[in-house]
């Protein structure tokens, strides 16, 4: 008895002359004219066409794999609306327009509005030439969604419709409702706000990122459960967390020690490797750090010492990567420095 395969192929030749001479003669249904062979071959081989084609697609939309190298920008530069030239930020891989808030885009992400649809093209062809995503970042300090009673599903649907308008690749959600926080009401806010965004920027087309200070992944110190819990509930749906180490004390995490291994009594078990301890994965935890010490109020590290804490920290396992608050002040030059001792660009 010949092999099955030996039929699949004749049917799949049948299959091509009879289609041809059926389409020569005008037939309606030269489908119904192949026997069950030919019908089988055809209809197998067509899905298995769609899918490579669509399993190729995804692969090419797919959230970068770690590390991750992001800059905000919300600082006017001179000269320049909307991102910088690529060149300008070599060694990151994502750019984050700041800000969009609850009542509309501003600064960085307010300039790419105002770009034609042409040159919001070219932008995002230069950047994907150049290996980095352009994202929105969402709320930053000024914006308190929870305490101002926005509806988290409602949010969602705005900022994601925002961002499929303007093209970018996703959303990094910047949450510092502090009062929310205190008293337990934010993490609920943020799991709707999340699941909600997720279902309307599905993974692999877009990414999806949250922005917490790192004190909120302290166990036990919120009596809503802070980021542990958010992270129990929608951390799936979440492609990385960009940890805010510093605004938190004078002396926090200053050190490669408080930064990675030993948080102070104040923000218990909240360095790096602490909150993989309280089961955050190492590769979801990039450390967020300022550019230079006027981008924040305390917790700069200079980036030859913080290259060695990364370094340190890659030594261990951690591969996440980076984020710095902001350019211009954090640019090619600076990220290189970071890179130098683990990732070097």
């Amino acid at each position: 008895m010949l092999p099955s395969s030996f039929h699949r192929v004749a049917a799949l030749v049948v299959a091509y002359f009879v289609l041809q001479l059926t389409t020569a003669v005008a037939s309606p249904t030269p489908f119904e004219s192949l026997d069950k062979h030919a019908r089988d071959a055809l209809a197998d081989l067509a899905p298995v066409s769609a899918r490579s084609i669509d399993e190729r697609d995804l692969v090419a939309r797919a959230t970068p794999a770690a590390p991750h190298w992001v800059v905000y920008g919300d600082k006017y530069a001179p000269g320049t609306t909307g991102p910088p030239d690529a060149s300008a930020i070599k060694g990151f891989n994502v750019f984050l327009l700041s800000f969009l808030l609850t009542e509309g885009a501003w600064d960085k992400a307010y300039e790419w509005t105002t770009l034609t649809a042409d040159q919001r093209a070219a932008v995002k062809s230069q950047y994907a030439a150049a290996g980095i995503k352009l994202m929105v970042s969402v709320f930053g300090s000024t914006d308190v969604p929870t305490s101002s009673r926005n509806d988290p599903v409602g949010t969602a649907n705005t900022i994601a419709a925002w961002v499929k308008q303007y093209s970018l690749d996703g959303v990094d959600v910047d949450y510092e409702d502090f009062n929310a926080m205190d008293a337990g009401t934010a993490e609920n806010w943020l799991i709707s706000f999340t699941t909600q965004l997720r279902a309307q920027l599905p993974s692999g087309s877009y990414i999806i990122t949250h922005a917490p200070v790192a004190p909120w992944f302290s166990p036990n110190k919120w009596p809503g459960g802070g980021y542990l819990k958010v992270h129990q509930q929608v951390g799936s749906l979440i492609d990385w967390y960009n940890v805010q180490f510093y605004n938190q004390g004078a002396n926090e995490y200053t050190t490669c020690a408080g930064l990675l291994t030993s948080s102070s009594s104040t923000w218990p078990n909240s360095a790096l490797f602490q909150i993989v301890a309280s089961g955050v994965p190492a590769s979801k935890l990039v450390i967020g750090k300022p550019a230079n010490s006027g981008d924040a109020n305390n917790g700069y590290i200079d980036p030859s010492t913080l290259a060695g804490c990364v370094a340190q920290a890659k030594s261990q396992g951690w591969n996440a990567g980076v984020s710095t608050w902001e350019f211009p002040d954090a640019a090619a030059s600076w990220i290189q420095t970071v890179r130098a001792s683990s990732w070097p660009v």
